[in-house]
């Protein structure tokens, strides 16, 4: 069931359109994020549906029913949302329980002080119940902010860049932790990230923005395998690019044919390959290829911890990569291998084309 639902939503700052015609909708115990560089109006979408920033042309609606539109404009308090910021902007005066225990108007003070301490329980956070902000590590003024926004039982759960302030390690386990919380809560949570890789571990959804449009919807796997455009493609990591141009259909590559879709003949094109669709093994002679299979020379190979990053030169023009100085018209791949793989420069590998992970768009655009 649709529990935060944003319709044609448009918002401008001055002659700067922010948000351009954004509908999308976040479901009961759903957690959608957006997705997308700086700038490219996540946050402010994020906003109009908080009601921080009143609504200009479009409709807001919570549980079917409208907050905002050219008739109304509830106001954030009145909205059910929680709403959990990148400074997660505790009230310093306050102690833990009393920052939780703040948002619970018209409660009985011991439904509030048994909610709050409910909520620090699902946080983990009961021992420091006493404490003050200052006192706490980033991580643990996460959980408080955390536990605020979720005491009062909101429909709709708003985040904003929630672990921009951790440092890598603890965000990792932090985010974990938020997550099974707020499934634990059911509700409607819309997130904002600039990391795919946090949009990919956290949402059941990913709506990605660019220049203040919504570009693609759908689960993390749909949008990593099946982009709709080259900026969809390359915004979740590096990406090899190719020139080529499409004949009867296909493209051809150093690695044969790729098919072309509906792109017409004679069609300049990119190939977006990542860095994982290069498979690589140990160099074999001509006749024991497989077809497709192409030999290339590792210039460099990097250890990055989960993965190895090999840079590879692979001849142009299907000559043989013998030669151990670089050739001007070699083309230049990475390649991610898992685990530690850490060929020797100058080794020659035999690369083949994991076309799952392979795409062809028309050249000369950005999107």
């Amino acid at each position: 069931m649709e529990v935060l639902k944003l319709e044609h939503v448009r918002h401008d700052f001055g002659q700067v359109r922010a948000v351009d015609d954004v509908s999308l909708s976040v479901g009961r115990g759903e957690l959608v994020c957006l997705l997308g560089p700086s700038g490219c109006g996540k946050t402010t979408a994020l906003r109009v549906a908080a009601g921080l920033e009143r609504l200009q042309q479009g409709r807001v609606l919570i549980d079917g029913t409208p907050v905002g539109d050219q008739k109304r404009d509830v106001a954030p308090e009145d909205r059910s949302v929680g709403l959990v910021f990148q400074d997660y902007a505790l009230f310093p005066h306050l102690d833990v329980k009393g920052n939780v225990a703040f948002g619970l108007r018209g409660w009985s003070k011991k439904e509030r002080e048994a909610r709050a301490h409910a909520v620090l329980k699902q946080v983990g956070m009961t021992h420091l119940a006493d404490a003050h902000p200052h006192m706490l590590s980033g991580g643990q003024q996460q959980r408080v902010a955390l536990a605020r926004a979720l005491a009062p039982n909101p429909k709709v759960m708003l985040l904003d860049e929630p672990f921009s302030g951790l440092d890598v390690t603890l965000r990792q386990s932090i985010r974990d932790e938020t997550l099974t919380v707020l499934k634990q809560a059911g509700a409607a949570t819309l997130m904002v990230t600039h990391d795919p890789e946090e949009a990919m571990f956290m949402a059941d959804r990913i709506a990605l923005m660019c220049d203040g449009r919504l570009v693609q919807l759908g689960p993390p796997a749909e949008l990593y395998a099946n982009p709709v455009n080259k900026f969809v493609a390359s915004f979740f990591g590096e990406i090899n690019r190719l020139p080529g141009v499409v004949k009867n259909g296909s493209v051809p590559t150093p690695f044969g044919q790729l098919d072309a879709g509906q792109l017409a003949d004679g069609q300049a094109v990119e190939i977006l390959i990542r860095p994982e669709a290069l498979r690589v093994q140990p160099c074999q002679a001509p006749e024991d290829r497989a077809p497709g299979q192409r030999p290339a020379r590792v210039r460099t190979a990097r250890l990055l911890g989960r993965s190895s990053m090999l840079h590879l030169a692979l001849p142009a023009n299907g000559a043989q990569a013998s030669a151990p100085q670089a050739e001007e018209d070699d083309i230049q791949l990475h390649a991610r291998i898992p685990g530690r793989f850490l060929p020797a420069e100058d080794e020659l590998l035999d690369v083949q084309l994991d076309r799952s992970q392979t795409f062809v768009f028309p050249a000369g655009h950005v999107t």
